[in-house]
């Protein structure tokens, strides 16, 4: 049988290398790769094929940078060529990217199978292009593989078949805990002078922001940035800047020099050995991503994300997560407390143990159809 996998962008790219590492482990499996090319730059792209492991793409659509329906039909007019002369038996796509809608578009116009892999995630917030994705995604997917119990229960009252639907885990956490060792290897502490004269990590937090409602307001930006610096002003803030945030940041004169911001770290986008590494040690990390939420749930660390809502609520019941916001005042309160006490108590959900991905393509090997 012959399985087409659609990535591209950073997110996609932790997912799918434990995917490709189960596929490459059945016999007579065809796996071809796709990148559409959404993320383009070595930092966001090319570093985590190297660092993770995933195969070097079939095919580089090289979509580029754009809007989110520009993105979207970009990917739609140079992946139907692709679908039509490949034929797979499968088309799978991971998460909630321009590219995992478009890839689903384009398998239905050809009445292609498609499999959604981090299925039935909600923010139940249609102002999210993410959100958008994924219910196209869902509404168009022939099996869909959740990451969470909350996925089953929206798949379930949006009408979908149960027998279409998969509790598997999270592939992402599949990475992480394959990957948490090696990070352990990585320099970024000690190159970032975050260590003790021990050798021991500092104290210090960890800042992501890159969602348009966040970062597309200069007033809502100096906002976000204002309060985590004023947390604890003593205390290391390192923001490892998204592309497009930096922009943002230079554009809205919030930027006075190539290396701070309001006495915050910034830093270029780091790798994914790197930031598991940053994440892994931080006193605390601030974040409007819902992967982050996510890993930090399985880390242990305390989480504050920026947002009114959360597509992925096991890390609020199981995790260390919780939802803040963009109220400055209740950020530095919620952000001092954390600080203030030790590390919570957590548990991962469900299936959170490293072997989604080896559930989802046994699955697939037993319903999708061989080929003589």
């Amino acid at each position: 049988m012959k399985i087409l996998s659609v990535v591209g962008a950073r997110p996609n790219f932790m997912k799918i290398a434990p995917l490709a590492d189960a596929m490459r482990g059945v016999p007579g499996l065809e796996h071809v790769l796709v990148h559409t090319g959404q993320h383009y730059d070595d930092s966001l792209s090319g570093a985590f094929f190297r660092e993770l492991g995933i195969p070097t793409p079939d095919l580089n659509l090289g979509v580029g940078s754009g809007s989110h329906a520009a993105q979207i039909a970009e990917t739609l007019k140079r992946l139907e060529p692709v679908l039509a002369q490949a034929r797979p038996d499968l088309v799978l796509v991971v998460g909630d990217v321009n590219a995992t809608a478009a890839s689903a578009l384009a398998a239905a116009a050809l009445r292609l199978p498609l499999a959604h892999v981090e299925a039935g995630l909600r923010s139940f917030d249609d102002s999210m292009p993410e959100e958008i994705n994924r219910r196209v995604t869902d509404l168009l997917a022939t099996y869909l593989f959740a990451s969470e119990p909350s996925g089953v229960e929206n798949l379930r009252r949006e009408g979908v078949c149960p027998e279409r639907i998969f509790l598997v885990g999270n592939v992402m956490i599949d990475t992480l805990l394959r990957h948490r060792r090696a990070a352990a290897d990585s320099t970024v502490l000690a190159d970032l002078d975050l260590l003790d004269e021990r050798r021991q990590p500092r104290a210090y937090a960890v800042l992501t922001l890159h969602r348009p409602g966040n970062v597309d307001d200069p007033a809502v930006l100096q906002r976000l940035l204002a309060a985590v610096a004023a947390i604890a002003p003593g205390l290391p803030m390192v923001f490892p800047v998204h592309p497009r945030t930096r922009e943002r940041l230079q554009a809205f004169g919030l930027v006075p020099g190539p290396a701070s911001a309001g006495g915050l770290r910034l830093l270029a986008p780091l790798g994914y050995l790197d930031f598991l590494r940053l994440l892994d040690q931080a006193r605390l990390v601030l974040t409007d991503s819902g992967g982050i939420q996510e890993e930090t749930t399985v880390l242990g660390v305390p989480c504050l994300t920026l947002r009114e809502n959360t597509e992925r609520p096991a890390t609020l019941t199981h995790g260390t997560n919780q939802l803040v916001g963009l109220d400055p005042a209740r950020i530095i309160a919620a952000g001092r407390a954390a600080l203030a006490a030790p590390r919570p108590p957590h548990r991962c959900p469900p299936l959170w143990d490293g072997h989604a991905a080896e559930r989802i393509v046994a699955i697939l090997a037993e319903r999708l159809p061989t080929r003589a």
